[in-house]
């Protein structure tokens, strides 16, 4: 009997690249009209968007046409098994709300998994055109319009008190209000909070050195499969609560430097 080859990470990732791109284009000539075809999915304020479902529509299609063999799991209801070993894992606009707001921090997001284990990675924000890519073992990378493109490490805070600390919230009132307390909490021991609205870019932000840790409760896999690649790539340690997986229920990436500080601080604020 023949065993399967294995996928090269690097063709996954060329292939979700250049599915990014079209996506994105997609996006950015959807923006100006944003406003006018928008539904609400868990609460008044998870909105979705025509191009939300455009761009996963596009991004399926794409991916299925290079790999037909291939499943699929998308935020907006893209669902296929798939018999190759390898699922996509797409957010066709992560930050929808700032998207609609027209804040430039949103990103189309894909990830191949292969035998249930994230192998590749990409984040393309449509607004300022950077990209963000990893493979398991090649590194994080960042390359912009205008720029040569870079290697990505996380940053080296000295300690707690100067970690620089991103975080988000969830959609219903009741989580916000919990959500809130642990805000307070945090934020006197640490260097500062910021929010921006995308948790596929905060993860790529804390991989570039623009913060120096992350968490965030109930993320799907869509939100985080490829950020949390890029981040774990750029140097990052990536982990769920209490040692679970990523994810369960929460999401943790922080620089080494304070890795045991800021993970045993935010696990005492979720007892």
């Amino acid at each position: 009997m023949t065993t399967p080859v294995e996928p090269d990470p690097a063709a996954l990732l060329a292939l979700a690249v250049a599915a990014a791109r079209e996506a994105a284009d997609l996006v950015s000539r959807g923006r100006e009209g944003a406003g006018e075809h928008v539904a609400t999915k868990s609460s008044p304020v998870d909105v979705v968007t025509a191009v939300d479902a455009a761009s996963e529509e596009l991004l399926v299609r794409r991916l299925l046409d290079a790999r037909p063999d291939d499943g699929v799991l998308g935020e907006e209801g893209a669902a296929r098994a798939g018999t190759s070993g390898v699922r996509w894992i797409i957010d066709p606009i992560d930050g929808t709300t700032n998207f609609l707001y027209d804040i430039p921090s949103y990103g189309v997001s894909i990830a191949a998994e292969v035998h249930g284990s994230v192998r590749a990675g990409v984040v393309l924000n449509p607004a300022t055109g950077e990209l963000f890519t990893a493979t398991t073992g090649g590194g994080a990378w960042l390359s912009a319009p205008g720029r040569p493109e870079r290697r990505l490490r996380v940053g080296t805070p000295p300690s707690l008190d100067r970690t620089l600390v991103a975080t988000g919230f969830g959609y219903r009132s009741e989580e916000r209000r919990a959500q809130g307390r642990v805000v307070a909490e945090l934020l006197p021991q640490v260097r500062d909070i910021r929010r921006f609205g995308s948790a596929a870019l905060d993860l790529c932000a804390l991989a570039a050195g623009r913060v120096d840790a992350y968490y965030e409760l109930g993320l799907n896999a869509w939100d985080l499969a490829a950020g949390a690649l890029i981040a774990a790539e750029a140097g990052a340690v990536v982990s769920g609560l209490r040692g679970a997986p990523v994810g369960e229920p929460m999401t943790m990436a922080v620089a080494p430097s304070v890795a045991e500080p800021f993970l045993a601080l935010v696990t005492d604020l979720h007892p």
